[in-house]
């Protein structure tokens, strides 16, 4: 088990990449159509969740500024929950809400654990 623990630096660092290009993905499907799907208003709820996605998914993809992006992310994704999910029913999968509730605690993590080694984030504290 003491080799598993040993790349679990390097394992933070691979969630961070694909839970942040999963949420990028929701940001450019809502504000640059692509791929083709939901386009909402810029100035509407959803197309300000968009924004969110599309720079915070791109920070948290790079490792830059991690913490405060994926604290700002997890905050979005609890609002949307509580504000989209919840009130369809109190269990997540049959309100839709489990991919909300799922970015809200990995970001959350995130916010804690830091982005891993792989991050411009760590490129600058070296240089620091």
């Amino acid at each position: 088990m003491a080799s598993l623990t040993s790349w679990s630096p390097h394992v933070l660092s691979l969630l961070r990449v694909a839970s942040g290009a999963a949420f990028l993905a929701h940001g450019t499907m809502k504000l640059l159509n692509f791929p083709p799907g939901y386009s909402p208003e810029l100035m509407s709820m959803p197309g300000a969740a968009g924004v969110v996605e599309l720079v915070g998914g791109g920070l948290l993809v790079l490792g830059l500024f991690t913490r405060p992006a994926a604290f700002i992310c997890s905050g979005t994704m609890a609002a949307a929950y509580f504000v989209a999910h919840a009130p369809k029913s109190f269990f997540p999968v049959l309100n839709g809400g489990d991919a909300a509730l799922l970015y809200c605690f990995v970001f959350l993590y995130l916010v804690f654990a830091g982005p891993g080694p792989w991050s411009l984030d760590a490129i600058v504290r070296k240089k620091g």
